[in-house]
């Protein structure tokens, strides 16, 4: 496929195993992930310096276990503050629901170009290569590899590429793979920040405003800051230009009467609530991740969550494919599995947008869902789909717990979490009979009749989804031809 000409002419390019294009979080652990098997990556990021607005993110609680199981967690939670894990849906204030079932049932709040900055050093400690300042504007794919122009003339040759390179992805365009959906419609200012009004002053207007507003509110964050959203109709058009304080004080008194005083911001941005999904994750050798391969308005936090997540299916998948190991559609699997997951969230985040409508119906059902809400299985059920902790992919037949994740456990041998972060898929065997034999090279094999887990033995993949659950050692080595490859030897 032949999707920028680049001339023959030209000398031969160096050879990598995987160039992936973007170093924000998605490519940043991605490169990290392909790094624990050995693949050879460069990461080409066309910026040459961080952002320069500073937004603050939150980490939802299955990103927050993956990175744990890798040992990330702890120095992310150094630089992040944790937040009670509820009140993401449509901004619904109910409180933590009960059942959440997780070592690391909390939302962290942490700077994007902390966590941007602290991903890439991990890919850097483990042997990946970074280059900042080299855009990607040309790639032809062919049955060996991919060979990819950079903007600056010089040519690269890779057996694989992943655009990770955001929403207006150029690796994207260059496959002309379609992004369909809605582009935006409305635009808003979200910020964090200090007021000087007395905190019931700034309560009683929020709830008089946001009665008929909810494109408005100003959340208390403790020690007199606060999350402030505004409509940003009548600040500059030009989506660009990060937005100002005087922007944020301006649309205030629109929307409120009065700024409430506002100063010393601590992050400023500006998002749209354009929905799209790529209609394909995969052609050939080139694969899209994070935001180039889905957008959607920020609402209830679950973009970043959703690019790490991508990150986490893809990159033992595709390391497999390098390394020769790999069953013959496994790669397939990433886009059959994360595309219907980025599908659902599109759809809850426009189910969020329109229960934030101020018009009757839209109230009212905001209304019912929030007395709802008042039920622990209804407010458990909502949190745990942006959370990511109920989803369960679609592995075929068998019990309940295949294809989803399993909660951190105590074990003789240490946390669950912790014997995962190799990359290397895990037999959890409680009858102590079963073995991986061949597939020791791709699989550890853990003993513990003791640890408490209401199944005999279970197989998990690398990203920590449950893949067989059983007793059976020829149906076990039939699922590990499945997901790990011919036996070796």
């Amino acid at each position: 496929m032949r999707s920028s000409l680049i001339s023959d002419a030209r000398p031969a390019p160096r050879t990598f195993d995987v160039i992936i294009a973007g170093c924000g979080p998605t490519g940043a652990l991605l490169a990290a992930e392909l790094r624990l098997h050995g693949v050879r990556v460069l990461v080409l990021e066309k910026d040459t310096e961080p952002a320069s607005f500073v937004r603050i993110v939150g980490l939802h609680i299955r990103s927050l276990e993956q990175l744990a199981m890798r040992g990330l967690l702890d120095r992310l939670v150094e630089h992040g503050r944790r937040r009670p894990a509820a009140g993401f849906f449509a901004a619904i204030d109910k409180p933590v629901p009960e059942g959440l079932d997780s070592a690391h049932a909390f939302l962290l709040g942490i700077q994007q170009p902390v966590i941007v900055r602290l991903l890439e050093e991990r890919a850097l400690s483990v042997g990946a290569q970074v280059r900042h300042g080299s855009e990607v504007v040309g790639l032809v794919q062919d049955d060996d590899g991919v060979t990819v122009e950079l903007s600056g003339g010089e040519r690269l040759r890779t057996r694989h590429l992943v655009g990770c390179d955001g929403a207006r992805s150029t690796v994207r365009k260059l496959l002309g793979v379609g992004f369909p959906g809605e582009p935006a419609r409305t635009e808003t200012l979200m910020g964090e920040m200090q007021a000087g009004a007395p905190q019931e002053e700034i309560a009683a207007k929020v709830a008089e405003v946001s009665a008929t507003t909810r494109q408005f509110w100003l959340r208390p964050f403790g020690e007199g800051a606060y999350q402030v959203v505004v409509p940003a109709a009548g600040v500059s058009p030009d989506r660009t230009e990060p937005p100002t304080l005087e922007d944020f004080r301006q649309q205030l008194r629109v929307i409120a009467g009065t700024d409430f005083g506002v100063h010393s911001p601590r992050w400023l941005s500006r998002f749209g609530d354009a929905t799209r999904l790529a209609e394909h994750y995969r052609v050939g050798r080139v694969l899209l991740a994070g935001d180039a391969a889905h957008i959607h308005p920020p609402i209830g936090g679950q973009g970043l969550n959703l690019g790490l997540q991508d990150a986490f299916n893809l990159g033992w998948k595709l390391a497999a494919h390098v390394r020769g190991w790999a069953p013959d559609a496994l790669l397939d699997t990433y886009e059959a599995e994360r595309r219907p997951v980025a599908e659902d969230v599109l759809d809850n985040t426009r189910a969020q947008l329109a229960l934030q409508s101020p018009e009757p119906g839209p109230r009212a059902v905001r209304k019912l869902l929030a007395e709802l809400m008042d039920l622990n299985e209804v407010n458990r059920r909502l949190i745990g789909k942006i959370a990511a902790i109920d989803l369960r992919y679609d592995l075929g037949a068998g019990p309940d717990l295949v294809g989803r994740r399993l909660r951190d456990l105590d074990m003789k041998q240490g946390r669950l979490y912790e014997l995962l972060r190799s990359g290397r898929g895990l037999l959890l065997d409680r009858t102590e009979r079963l073995t991986v034999g061949g597939w020791s090279d791709r699989v550890d094999h853990v003993a513990d009749p003791t640890v408490a887990l209401d199944a005999p033995c279970l197989l998990l993949r690398p990203d920590g989804y449950v893949a067989w659950v059983g007793d059976d050692q020829r149906d076990l080595d039939a699922h590990l031809a499945r997901w790990f490859g011919a036996a070796a030897g």
